[in-house]
């Protein structure tokens, strides 16, 4: 029986490309995302495939989706909590309180929303248990200049997987966080022509093909759900993170 995971964004970046992954790799594979085109571009009509238009701030089409997916699919062994947003840089003086809800609201807010939906299906499915992987980032670890919202956002993310990873253990659910540094997705082009810098400089910093980052869902995924990763930070490797500032 092939196994089922939930990707949020999944309609484009490290969503749609861990999506391929899990397709190819014969995953059934529910892909969440606020715009149905660009999810049925992810699904290119595969038959593993169910599309599944949601906004993930929203917790009654949050809980629909998930109980469609359940219905479809039987059970839900995996949810790749990847949804996010960003804002542009600025010092926190100059930043929109609106734009700081925002991206608190699908950062925090949907990731919450999801993760509590798939671990209510995980702990009453049969036999019980499953994995749920957050999408954190660098910025869960140390801040680039301007990114108040962002930086908080991930922060907290990071408090959930230690607390879901704590609380998952009674009922068989494994939880852990993927951080990524400069996968060159369509948000992370403006690393290829310079970002602010912790010295004020703007440089030119490397950048990773996102499907390392697809294969390492995937590696995170196939692993017996008495083995956890709890934390893995996957970068191009001469990204200022070490040493950053």
């Amino acid at each position: 029986m092939s196994q089922t995971i939930l990707i949020t964004g999944a309609g484009s970046g490290i969503g749609r490309a861990t999506a391929w992954s899990f397709l190819r790799a014969g995953w059934n594979v529910g892909l969440i995302g606020r715009r149905k085109d660009a999810l049925e571009e992810t699904a290119a009509d595969a038959p593993n495939a169910l599309i599944l238009p949601c906004d993930v701030t929203v917790p009654a089409e949050v809980d629909a989706t998930f109980n469609l997916a359940l219905t479809t699919f039987g059970r839900v062994d995996v949810l790749f909590n990847n949804a996010g947003m960003s804002t542009k840089a600025a010092p926190i003086d100059e930043i929109n309180v609106d734009d700081f809800l925002a991206v608190l609201n699908v950062n925090v807010t949907g990731m919450f929303l999801a993760a509590r939906a798939a671990f209510r299906i995980m702990r009453n499915q049969d036999p019980m248990g499953g994995r749920i992987i957050n999408n954190g980032s660098i910025s869960a670890h140390v801040p680039r200049p301007g990114s108040v919202p962002y930086t908080m956002s991930k922060h907290a993310v990071t408090g959930l997987t230690k607390t879901l990873g704590l609380d998952g253990r009674a009922f068989n659910i494994a939880c852990g966080q993927i951080d990524i540094g400069n996968a060159l997705t369509q948000m992370a082009a403006r690393f290829q022509t310079g970002v602010p810098q912790a010295d004020g400089q703007i440089k030119i910093e490397p950048v990773m093909d996102v499907e390392h980052v697809a294969t390492a869902v995937l590696q995170m995924a196939n692993l017996p759900l008495d083995i956890n990763v709890p934390f893995m930070t996957l970068m191009a490797r001469d990204m200022p993170y070490i040493g950053r500032g």
